[in-house]
């Protein structure tokens, strides 16, 4: 009997140490087998240089949709974050030329830049001025004052939509692609920051990287400046009479008591229009205006200004009553003829005569 206990207890041994073994060699085996995966997965999602942003969904819903028409993720920012390049470039040490009337009437006959064929040709002259002419006040003809005016800063603004066609163009080749290099990575960084936009919100991105019409643009730094006859056009190159609470700036004359904002003032007139259009483009004052536009864009229809300047009803005090200023400017002037512009390669000759 003890014998048979005892052989009894050494087959049940040798069982437990064979079951043992088994269930010991098939978690070494998993482990073998499910660490490579686990590790392969960990590299591709989490350790991968490039930026992956899950393109073909992005592009649906980002491009196509018209339900998508509101900015998901906004920030309040800093004006000096959002304009950190433009109030960079406010700092340059270049002393730009002050050229008369007579003298910019010279150039442009010179160079046979006149508004009638830009608007049976749709193209401009890239002709940079930097500073408006004192003596355009002086003009005593309307429509001559007025000519002037448009002539400077047209190829401006068709310069600044262009910039910002380009990018619109470079986004739209990033979210068609299932990755992106540190570059675009770096370049979609910088544009979260001109935006205003929370990292990652392409959606939002998308909805204010756009262009305002030009005859908008006009129509706005006339009324705005008097067709450039403004204080704060000749001294501060402020064509669209934007506030600043942190940048430099001049004192309205008129301003009531315990307001203490300025008019921005800019180094160049190139810089006044970029802040105004970036100005449109990320201030909560303007989302129905941006949402108007995608809706346009999402019908292919072009951006119409008579449209989106009903939208302008923040913009200044008078409220209504400057939309209503803003569609007569447009209107009465035929500015819609040059949303269509486009500018003009330079060339070494012109640049020569600047």
């Amino acid at each position: 009997m003890s014998r048979f206990k005892k052989k009894g207890f050494l087959k049940h041994k040798s069982l437990n140490i064979v079951s043992r073994f088994f269930l010991s060699s098939l978690i070494v085996i998993s482990f073998f087998y499910v660490v490579p995966i686990i590790l392969n997965f960990t590299d591709k999602n989490f350790y991968k240089k490039e930026f992956t942003n899950n393109s073909k969904n992005i592009l649906n819903n980002t491009l196509n949709k018209d339900s998508l028409l509101d900015e998901d993720s906004v920030i309040e920012s800093d004006e000096r974050d959002l304009l950190y390049d433009i109030l960079g470039e406010n700092n340059a040490e270049i002393n730009l030329v002050r050229y008369t009337t007579s003298e910019i009437d010279s150039l442009f006959k010179e160079v046979n830049y006149n508004l009638q064929e830009v608007r049976d040709t749709k193209l401009v002259k890239p002709i940079d001025i930097g500073l408006l002419p004192n003596e355009i006040k002086n003009i005593n003809n309307t429509n001559k004052r007025k000519n002037m005016f448009i002539k400077i800063i047209l190829p401006l603004i068709v310069k600044e939509n262009n910039k910002i066609r380009i990018d619109r163009k470079r986004l739209f080749t990033i979210l068609s692609k299932n990755s992106n290099t540190d570059i675009e990575r770096k370049w979609l960084q910088k544009k979260y920051k001109q935006y205003g936009v929370r990292q990652n919100d392409l959606s939002t991105l998308k909805i204010r990287m756009d262009e305002i019409p030009v005859s908008l643009a006009i129509a706005q730094a006339a009324k705005e400046t008097g067709w450039g006859t403004s204080r704060f056009a000749i001294k501060g190159n402020a064509l669209f009479g934007q506030w600043t609470w942190s940048g430099e700036g001049l004192k309205p004359k008129n301003a009531e008591e315990g307001k203490d904002h300025k008019v921005m003032k800019f180094h160049s007139l190139q810089l006044s229009v970029r802040a105004y259009l970036r100005n449109l483009n990320t201030h909560s004052s303007y989302k129905n205006l941006r949402k108007a536009r995608t809706k346009l864009r999402n019908k292919n229809k072009d951006l119409d200004s008579i449209i989106l300047a009903e939208h302008l009803d923040k913009y200044a005090e008078t409220g209504n009553q400057y939309i209503v200023v803003l569609r007569k400017i447009i209107e009465q002037n035929n500015l819609k003829d040059f949303d269509e512009a486009r500018l003009l390669p330079s060339s070494k000759d012109l640049e020569s005569l600047i």
